[in-house]
């Protein structure tokens, strides 16, 4: 595919600076850009590479553009620009609309017009799928599951009964939406498992990560909101409600219960426990723990930063100490009041 730089910028309502008619077959960084491809810049930190860039045309902002070396196409939001032309050029599995004879369909499901089932999915009882859904194979969908328009469900796709998935949702390879919440009660020496009576319910929009589970709750249910994009391999606890439009790293655990505000940002790895809230707005980085509620958006972070084995070895002998050290000082401060008085 081949797309001239005056069309993208009647696209974007962009200025261009430099050749019109350029040519543009790909997208690529900065640094890997040859000719006919596109790229972007918008941190600062990246400067050497823009001048040295072998790029067609680089998508840039107005403050920046006297840097760019090579054609650009200047825009408000460099980095929103480049993601919509990106998709232009993006391989999307082809889903022609139908049913393949290999799939098990329950009684009385509602399958609306230009449904792609591929080989092997299956569907419970009830399930209803909106128009222009496609499932990709070896996917299973429970009983009374509700899917909206347009979404993208991948192959290896767990959605247990009575889920409800909103409009132009994207399920990636391996998720499992809907599975037993963690509940368990302690009589008589040993665990009663709690049943889990409630749903999954994902708003539109949302993106959902390969082998990422998002457990059914308890009573109510576990809610994911609308814009909201999850990334792999998380752990999303019984009764949690994510907000709207936040985004969530790789490896991520969110225990039961817990509340997590609109446009927040949770790094990676972060261990957030249950039965807390995260204010709207909140930024978590990377590896933290957050153990109680969060009432004011500010970015947040908990840990140790990166060092030398023997540093580390010496600073946790000295953390340890540090209970210690409190209460001499405390002693030695009234002390110090005594003598005063």
């Amino acid at each position: 595919m081949k797309i001239t730089l005056a069309e993208l910028a009647a696209s974007f309502d962009a200025e261009i600076i430099g050749d019109r008619d350029r040519e543009i077959s790909g997208v690529a960084t900065l640094q890997q850009a040859g000719e006919g491809e596109l790229s972007f810049f918008h941190n600062r930190k990246y400067k050497q590479h823009l001048l040295a860039t072998k790029a067609a045309v680089v998508v840039i902002s107005a403050q920046d553009k006297d840097l760019c070396p090579v054609t650009a196409l200047v825009v408000d939001d460099p980095y929103y620009v480049y993601a919509k032309i990106a998709e232009k050029f993006e391989y999307k599995e082809p889903a022609k609309a139908g049913i393949h004879p290999s799939v098990v369909m329950g009684e009385n499901c509602q399958i609306e017009d230009h449904v792609a089932l591929a080989p092997n999915v299956v569907l419970g009882d009830h399930v209803c799928i909106g128009e222009g859904t496609s499932i990709a194979a070896n996917t299973t969908v429970g009983s009374h599951a509700t899917l909206g328009k347009h979404c993208r469900v991948a192959s290896n796709v767990t959605i247990y009964h009575h889920c409800i998935i909103g409009n132009n949702v994207s399920l990636h390879s391996g998720a499992v939406i809907g599975s037993d919440g963690f509940g368990n009660a302690m009589h008589e020496g040993a665990w009663q498992k709690v049943p889990q009576l409630g749903r999954v319910i994902i708003d539109d929009d949302a993106e959902i990560g390969a082998n990422t589970t998002i457990d059914r709750g308890a009573l109510g249910d576990t809610k994911i909101g609308k814009g909201a994009k999850l990334d792999n391999l998380i752990q999303i606890g019984h009764n949690v409600e994510i907000g709207n439009h936040t985004v969530i790293a790789a490896c991520t655990g969110i225990a039961g219960s817990t509340k997590v505000g609109n446009y927040c940002m949770i790094g990676g790895n972060s261990s957030i426990n249950g039965h807390i809230e995260i204010a709207d707005h909140t930024m978590i980085t990377g590896m933290a723990m957050i153990s109680r509620s969060i009432k004011e958006p500010d970015i947040y972070s908990s840990g140790t930063g990166m060092m030398t084995l023997r540093v580390w070895k010496k600073s946790i002998a000295r953390f340890k100490q540090l209970d210690k050290i409190a209460r001499r000082v405390t002693a030695l401060e009234r002390e110090t009041r005594r003598d005063h008085d």
